[in-house]
């Protein structure tokens, strides 16, 4: 049994995380700022709630660990990390330095940072027919918001931590990774549980719209594939980042219509074309997982999609009735 942190631990991916560690039975300490994450049963052994933009808590929460997953970030949707920039590259780079610091400070066996798809140029982005993107292709530098310089600079931090302390560090950069248990509302969430709210909300024969025309692309990771290949990377020898996420390109018209499917319903496609869009289009290249991992993805589009609108459904049809009541 290790003893792992994770910190984001009341978060997403965090939360799923953790409780995958926590079902294999190692010692799980989980931080966050706050825990308003949706899953119900006991995911960890201790729960933490620390600011980790203080250098203080940082060492709090690392102190007598062997493992540290760092996924704490103040990050969301395009519409978010569209709107905020300041803020989320104060916050981060805060927590990110801390937290590395407090890492190698307190002896911690291996690290791991959360990178993420953000790190990748524009210029290599602007078509929605794009090849995957391969890890090499960060640079020349050249990211579409503030979020992806932040993470491409702690890559950078990562390194220099490993090249002048010896630190053992990974490196995961996730691609659009969804799933049941997430944010699905207030401004922070992301373009699959987007468009799921909107069709459980929508009434038969109703209308959703769509942020800009439909045809922007995008690949997607289900969670559970996303948990599995973090652990993966993290027990492997490799030590330079790696894409976690899907090969399959779809547009948003046609992601919309496999969740429209799924739902049963008629409902027609508005367009916003004012709404933040992101880049064109975005691909991963997992070539280098595949390879040194022996991982890919195993759920299915429509499968992890399924599994995601009935949640989200779920979880509407719940808030209708507390609204009424």
């Amino acid at each position: 049994m290790s003893r792992i942190l994770v910190t984001g631990g009341g978060g997403f991916i965090g939360s799923h995380l953790a409780r995958e560690l926590y079902r294999q039975g190692h010692f799980i300490r989980v931080v966050d700022v706050k825990f308003d994450n949706y899953i119900k049963e006991k995911y960890y052994s201790e729960k933490v709630q620390l600011d980790l933009r203080s250098f203080e808590n940082c060492l709090m929460a690392t102190k007598g660990m062997d493992y540290v997953y760092n996924l704490a970030a103040n990050m969301g949707g395009i519409g978010y990390i569209t709107n905020v920039g300041a803020e989320i590259m104060h916050d981060n780079t805060l927590i990110n330095i801390y937290m590395l610091e407090a890492s190698r400070r307190n002896k911690v066996k291996r690290y791991l940072f959360s990178s993420s798809a953000c790190v990748y140029p524009t210029f290599l982005q602007k078509d929605s027919d794009v090849k995957g993107l391969k890890e090499e292709d960060a640079y020349p530098a050249a990211p579409d918001s503030f979020y992806g310089w932040e993470k491409l600079y702690t890559e950078k931090l990562c390194e220099a931590y490993q090249r002048d302390y010896q630190m053992s560090i990974r490196i995961v950069r996730y691609h659009n990774v969804y799933g049941p248990e997430g944010t699905y509302k207030g401004g922070r969430e992301k373009s699959i549980a987007a468009l799921c709210r909107k069709v459980a909300e929508a009434s038969n024969l109703g209308k959703i719209t769509i942020w800009g025309d439909g045809k922007q692309t995008r690949s997607y990771c289900y969670i559970d594939d996303a948990v599995r290949g973090t652990i993966m990377l993290m027990d492997s020898d490799y030590d330079k980042p790696v894409n976690i996420g899907s090969d399959r390109l779809v547009t948003i018209n046609e992601l919309a219509d496999i969740i429209i499917k799924i739902s049963g319903k008629k409902i027609t496609k508005l367009y916003d074309l004012s709404a933040p869009q992101g880049v064109r289009g975005r691909n991963a290249d997992i070539t280098v997982a595949r390879k040194v991992l022996g991982w890919e993805p195993q759920v299915s589009l429509e499968e992890g999609l399924s599994r995601t609108y009935k949640w989200i459904e779920m979880m509407c049809r719940e808030e209708a009735v507390i609204a009424k009541s």
